[in-house]
């Protein structure tokens, strides 16, 4: 049972076709796949679009998920994503340059690309700003058709999770997040949704 102030942190490996929420009136939610008594006091640390997968986290435990979450801290998270088209040496620079986003009028900071073939790539980000992956590639033109979340900081995802498994964290992943941090926030209560 998940007590209401009893920390509790989830990994699950994001199925694709699902929604990031905890409740949703047309699609399924990664919530619907945790069967934990008390699974309504979770909460998400962090999202991924309806079609990508991978590494996800749920806790209930407010102060630990808004250091994940806030791009202050600038904790690295990296996807493998796949192009339509070729991806070149110029993604490499552009993006460790940072891409302007005229909507929000800022540069993204500086994000780390390893080339693995003609069009699928590691990307390394310290923010994630709305469809951000997707729209450093449309700088180039270059549609993202795949996409996949293999770590946050220290904490990968598992390869024995098959999509919509998930598993409870180690006492050491959820202690390399706060040892990761860069810059400290004020403290928030520990059970944001569940002492409400």
């Amino acid at each position: 049972l998940l007590h209401d102030c009893d920390p509790v942190y989830v990994l699950m490996h994001k199925p694709h076709g699902c929604v990031s929420a905890t409740r949703d009136s047309k699609n399924p939610t990664v919530l619907s796949l945790i069967d934990l008594p008390g699974k309504e006091l979770l909460h998400l640390a962090g999202r991924l679009d309806f079609n990508t997968t991978g590494l996800l986290l749920l806790t209930n435990d407010g102060n630990w998920s808004s250091k994940i979450m806030y791009p202050q801290h600038k904790l690295p998270k990296t996807y493998l994503v796949e192009c339509s088209h070729e991806i070149t040496s110029e993604y490499v620079q552009k993006f460790a340059e940072g891409i302007y986003f005229g909507f929000e009028n800022l540069i993204t900071q500086p994000a780390q690309l390893t080339l693995l073939s003609s069009t699928t790539a590691k990307l390394i980000i310290h923010e994630g700003r709305y469809h951000q992956i997707k729209r450093m590639f449309g700088f180039f033109d270059n549609e993202v058709i795949s996409l996949h979340r293999l770590s946050v900081g220290n904490i990968k995802l598992d390869r024995c999770l098959g999509a919509g498994q998930y598993r409870h964290l180690t006492a050491a992943e959820v202690a390399s997040v706060l040892q990761a941090i860069a810059v400290p926030l004020p403290k928030t209560h520990t059970c944001r949704n569940a002492c409400l």
